[in-house]
């Protein structure tokens, strides 16, 4: 992946949409081939958090992904929509490692292949997922939920002797605020409702200090309330972390989205605003319907 090749997808991305192109740690200059860098730190000097090029992969014949290309900048806000079957799982899976394309290049930063890492490294490396149905600990509580996700040693002697220190209790106390849940803190997940687990789950993935989140169908089965609070917690995250958020929901689309990307026959059909993309006419044709 060199530099010029970021540096293109940047631009393309920024004529698309009429917009200026993403500021760079380097002022909007071209970043220097002499820059040092240490083994998976991540650079987003070009603008781009993650960048997938010409990505293809197949399950017994059927292109799930058909040379899908795709860049998302750093801080941003990714709504991905689509059709079922039109590849917005498999595209999550290969971006955290679980499932390897036939071809084609994935990237976090303008450095880390993505693809010379598995599942566990890609998460260390600060990439998130959050899966459609939540996964918390029922039996703890709120606060022990988050806690146990912190980025701690977890060996049976390191877990006997840990206590908080105050920058861990002060990140804990903002996660808890950030996704509404500090007057839940002593409750028992279990008793949570399920907008609240999914608030609990993303609690965790935060506690991580995740530079990407992939939330793959956030609000589904969620009340109205927790619909509309659930959108107040992205834009919260939007500028201090990349998301990308694979949902249905169009309301809820509307609310948070800046740049949606529309999936089908697992490749790029139209990306845009949401307006520009429900105004298209193959979009109607494979999925909004008429």
């Amino acid at each position: 992946m060199t530099p010029e090749l970021l540096a293109q997808g940047a631009r393309r991305v920024a004529k698309r949409l009429d917009e200026k192109p993403a500021s760079t740690d380097s002022g909007g200059r071209d970043a220097s081939y002499g820059r040092i860098h240490k083994q998976d730190e991540l650079d987003l000097a070009h603008g781009r958090i993650l960048y997938l090029e010409d990505v293809s992969v197949s399950f017994d014949g059927f292109k799930a992904i058909n040379n899908l290309s795709l860049d998302i900048a750093p801080g941003e806000l990714r709504c991905i929509i689509g059709p079922n079957g039109a590849g917005k799982t498999t595209l999550m899976d290969i971006i955290t490692g679980k499932t390897r394309p036939d071809a084609g290049r994935v990237f976090f930063g303008s450095t880390i292949d993505l693809l010379r890492h598995n599942e566990p490294e890609i998460a260390q490396l600060g990439i998130g997922r959050k899966f459609q149905k939540p996964t918390v600990f029922e039996n703890l509580s709120v606060f022990e939920n988050l806690e146990l996700a912190l980025k701690t040693p977890k060996s049976v002697r390191a877990s006997v002797f840990f206590r908080l220190d105050s920058a861990q209790s002060d990140r804990l106390a903002h996660v808890l605020d950030t996704i509404h849940l500090a007057d839940s803190m002593r409750t028992q997940a279990g008793q949570l409702s399920h907008g609240q687990k999914q608030w609990l789950e993303i609690g965790m993935l935060l506690m991580q200090d995740p530079k990407l989140l992939l939330l793959d169908e956030p609000v589904a089965g969620m009340t109205d309330l927790e619909t509309e609070r659930t959108a107040e917690l992205f834009l919260s995250l939007k500028g201090q972390h990349s998301l990308m958020v694979v949902e249905h929901d169009m309301g809820f689309i509307q609310t948070i989205s800046d740049i949606v990307t529309v999936l089908c026959d697992g490749a790029v059909l139209a990306q845009g605003t949401l307006e520009q993309v429900q105004s298209d006419e193959r979009v109607i044709e494979v999925y909004l319907g008429r």
